[in-house]
């Protein structure tokens, strides 16, 4: 396999919706780490899961050729029918869903002061994911809990703000004390990941959250090179001006 190019920010080999639920629980874990390193004992970071059940498509293999006997005579010939070939089609099924997210809360009180989320590609295309995480949105932005919300997947439909440019990636945090105003910060593949302060209570020391730093640790931790052929196209794909882009990039 090729080395890793220097991406200056998001890795998009990490996008791959086959790698991505290992990125996910990854970083939602390395983000608990490192808060309750900063946020203690004042404030504690726990995992929290949501579970749904969500349709998925399973395909149909072809089949256009069988056989049979046309009698009950072991010693009978065999006949080879061959039929017309049909059309390769799907059929919806359902499988249990569980997505992971954090928690901030103030200990004293066991109150949720911040929800971090990282979005899935469930979350960002039409079906129960992202009925589920906008009705729980929604009733977040009408708590007095704040909410960040990271966007690293460039696939599928972005959550829904007012104003602010078009981007590949997103961090959106929304302070219970600023609505309908949020910060959003909006990045592209080209340009770094932004950190950014995790809201508290006011008056509390906010803790920087790097998540290229994270990424990075995680992409160690969990041997994340030897799952990535780099030789190859990354999935979902880039524009050819983002191919000729990257391969004028270092290798780690």
């Amino acid at each position: 396999m090729a080395n890793r190019p220097a991406f200056p920010g998001m890795n998009p080999y990490l996008e791959n919706p086959a790698l991505w639920p290992e990125v996910h629980y990854g970083l939602i874990g390395a983000l608990m780490r490192t808060l309750n390193l900063q946020i203690t004992p004042k404030y504690r970071a726990a995992v929290e899961k949501r579970v749904y059940m969500d349709a998925i498509l399973v395909g149909i293999p072809d089949a256009s050729v069988f056989e049979k006997t046309t009698s009950v005579n072991p010693k009978a010939t065999r006949q080879t029918a061959v039929l017309s070939k049909p059309e390769r089609v799907s059929v919806p099924m359902t499988e249990e869903v569980t997505e992971r997210y954090l928690e901030i809360r103030e200990v004293e009180t066991d109150r949720v002061v911040t929800v971090v989320e990282l979005l899935s590609p469930k979350n960002k295309r039409t079906g129960e994911g992202r009925n589920q995480y906008l009705q729980k949105r929604q009733s977040l932005l009408s708590s007095q809990t704040h909410l960040v919300e990271i966007d690293l997947l460039r696939i599928g439909n972005p959550m829904p703000v007012k104003g602010g440019r078009q981007s590949d990636y997103q961090i959106l945090v929304s302070r219970a004390n600023e609505r309908p105003a949020a910060e959003r910060y909006p990045f592209d593949l080209k340009v770094p990941i932004p950190s950014f302060l995790l809201p508290l209570r006011p008056g509390d020391i906010e803790p920087v959250i790097d998540l290229f730093s994270l990424l990075s640790q995680i992409y160690a931790e969990a041997a994340l090179d030897l799952a990535i052929d780099y030789t190859i196209p990354p999935v979902p794909p880039l524009s050819q001006d983002e191919m000729a882009w990257m391969e004028t990039l270092e290798t780690d």
